[in-house]
C-alpha cells in the first residue's frame, strides 16, 4: 500500500455523476416501515444485520435510504473484526451515521474516533474503517430486541453496537472502492496516514461532521408552550446540526420525552426549541428509536408508530401530534438541493470501484495522530 497512482486527468466522467437528476417524492405520500417485519440481513458483512426502510425507499423514488445497522457476531472471529481502508461515494457525499448502542471506534482520516450513544457523524469520501465494537454475546433474537438510545449510560453502552445509518440513494448504486485490502493493512503505518482523491461530488460548505452527545450545542432544549405535539410530560429537542455540514441536504432532530418521574436527557433549560424545523423538508423521515409517537395524515386520521418504525411521507403530509413517555425520535426533513444532484451511472461506478487505491493523489504520514493537517477530501 506504499505506493498510489494518480488518476489520469484526461480519463472522462470520473469526478462527477453523471446519471440520472434525483428527485424527491413531491406528492402526497405516507410510506410505512413496520418493525414486525423487519428483515435483518448480513448484506455487506457476517457480523452486521441490516434493516433498511425499504417501504420508504422505494416510495420516495429510492433517493434517500435510512437502515439500522446492529452488530451480532464477535469481532475475534476470522470472517468479522475490523474493515478494509474504504470510502463511499454517494451522490452529494453524504453519509450519516447515528450511534443508538454499544460503543465504536473509527477511523476516519488517520484519525482515532470513540463514539457511543447518540454521537452522529455525517462523512463521505473520507478513507475510513471500523476498528472496534460492542457486542453483547446474546443470541440473534435477543440481540436485536435490547433497548436503543440517544443517551450515552453505562447499561446502554455495554449492548452490541447499533447505529442508524442513511445515504443518498442505496449504497450498490454508487461506489465504494476499497483503498487498502483487510489483508494488506500494516498497522504500523496505514493508522497514521491520511489521503486524499479527486473523486467528489458535494454542495458549498458541505464538511465533516461530528456530535457528541454530551456537548452543549446537542442538549436538548424544551419546546415552547403551545406546541402541536402532545404528551404527559415536556417534549424536548435535540438539533443534531447536520443541516450545514451537509450542504444544505438535509435537516436533523432528535424528538424526545423522559421516563416517567424520571430526568433522563441531557437538557439545556437556558432557552426554548424553535419549533420551525417541523415545517423543513420536501420530504420527512421519522425513525421511532424508543417509546411510541402518534401522527396524523393529511385527511386526519390518526396512526401510532413503536420502537423501530419508520415513517417516509411528503412535504405537509403527517404531522407528529404525541409522544409516549420515554420516546425518542429522529427526524429528518430532506430538502430540494438534493435535486441539485445526480446518480452515478453503472459504468462509472464500476470504473471507481476497479481503481481501488489508484483514486489516491496525495497522502500523509503523521508522528502521532493529532498532528499533522487533514488531508480527506471534505477538508479541502
Amino acid at each position: 500500500m506504499n505506493i498510489h497512482a494518480a488518476v489520469d486527468p484526461k480519463w472522462p466522467g470520473l469526478t462527477r455523476p453523471n446519471g440520472d437528476p434525483l428527485r424527491l417524492n413531491s406528492k402526497n405520500f405516507v410510506a410505512i416501515d413496520r418493525d414486525r417485519n423487519a428483515s435483518h440481513e448480513p448484506t455487506y458483512r457476517p457480523q452486521a444485520l441490516y434493516n433498511r426502510a425499504n417501504e420508504g425507499f422505494h416510495a420516495n423514488h429510492e433517493t434517500f435510504l435510512l437502515h439500522e445497522v446492529s452488530t451480532n457476531l464477535p469481532i475475534y472471529r476470522a470472517d468479522t473484526g475490523p474493515t478494509d481502508f474504504h470510502l463511499h461515494l454517494p451522490p452529494g457525499g453524504y453519509q450519516l451515521v447515528l450511534v443508538t448502542s454499544g460503543v465504536f471506534t473509527f477511523d476516519y482520516d488517520g484519525r482515532f474516533y470513540y463514539v457511543g450513544p447518540g454521537s452522529v457523524m455525517l462523512q463521505s469520501a473520507i478513507v475510513h474503517r471500523q476498528l472496534f465494537y460492542t457486542w453483547s454475546g446474546l443470541p440473534t433474537e435477543e440481540n436485536l430486541k435490547t433497548p436503543q438510545t440517544v443517551v450515552p449510560d453505562p447499561m446502554s453502552m455495554g449492548y452490541s453496537g447499533k447505529f442508524l445509518e442513511a445515504f443518498i440513494t442505496d449504497p450498490t448504486t454508487f461506489p465504494n472502492p476499497t483503498v487498502v485490502d483487510h489483508d494488506h493493512i500494516n498497522e504500523e503505518e496505514t493508522p497514521r496516514v491520511a489521503w486524499s482523491h479527486p473523486l467528489h461530488d458535494r454542495p458549498a460548505d458541505a464538511c465533516f461532521w461530528l456530535q457528541d452527545p454530551l456537548e452543549l450545542e446537542a442538549l436538548f432544549k424544551p419546546l415552547p408552550a403551545g406546541s402541536p405535539i402532545k404528551s404527559t410530560g415536556p417534549v424536548f429537542v435535540r438539533d443534531i446540526g447536520i443541516e450545514i455540514p451537509s450542504g444544505r441536504l438535509t435537516t436533523g432532530h432528535i424528538i424526545a420525552t423522559d421516563p416517567r418521574g424520571q430526568s433522563l436527557l441531557p437538557k439545556s433549560a437556558s432557552v426554548a426549541a424553535d419549533a420551525a424545523f417541523l415545517g423543513k423538508g420536501e420530504v420527512v423521515i421519522y425513525r421511532v428509536i424508543r417509546g411510541t409517537a402518534e401522527f396524523a395524515n393529511s385527511a386526519g386520521e390518526n396512526f401510532e408508530l413503536v420502537t423501530g418504525d419508520t415513517v417516509t411521507a411528503g412535504k405537509n403530509t403527517i404531522d407528529l401530534v404525541g409522544l409516549g413517555e420515554n420516546t425518542q425520535i429522529l427526524r429528518l426533513g430532506l430538502l430540494k438541493g438534493i435535486e441539485n444532484l445526480r446518480s452515478w451511472t453503472p459504468t462509472q461506478r464500476d470504473e471507481i470501484d476497479g481503481l481501488a487505491g489508484q483514486i489516491i493523489t496525495r497522502r500523509d504520514v503523521r508522528p502521532l495522530r493529532n498532528e499533522g493537517k487533514p488531508v480527506g477530501y471534505l477538508y479541502e
